[in-house]
């Protein structure tokens, strides 16, 4: 990876507990940071998702896979911490990738997830 330095890029967004919400919002989570970051799915490296409790309709590494994205990727899926007064129907992505090096990591929340990061939202 000549010129390129491992990132871990964040990202969150919020779905309701449907098997096509949590696919459809997953999907696009994913295609968003691909193409904040300029990102091709050969550059990354692994996917950790967490979900919230209440997200229990399917698995976010399901989503991505039966979204067609990622077939090659080292996926891994986990249990959000549990956390009084935390949002509800979130799931969160870390996505290690290679990207140039110097290049300024763009991490993404949407669908109501902002508020988690607002300063990181742009």
């Amino acid at each position: 990876m000549n010129g390129k330095k491992v990132y871990a890029l964040r990202g969150a967004c919020r779905a309701l507990n449907t098997r096509e919400d949590i696919e459809t919002q997953v999907a696009a989570l994913y295609d968003e940071i691909l193409a904040a970051n300029s990102l091709g799915e050969e550059d990354i490296i692994s996917l950790i998702f967490s979900v919230t409790a209440d997200l229990d309709a399917l698995n976010p590494a399901a989503a991505l896979r039966r979204s067609g994205r990622g077939p090659d990727l080292a996926l891994f899926a986990l249990q959000e911490a549990a956390a009084q007064s935390s949002l509800e129907r979130v799931i969160r992505i870390l996505l290690h990738c290679y990207l140039p090096e110097g290049q300024k990591p763009r991490h993404i929340y949407r669908n109501g997830a902002e508020v988690l990061r607002p300063d990181r939202v742009t």
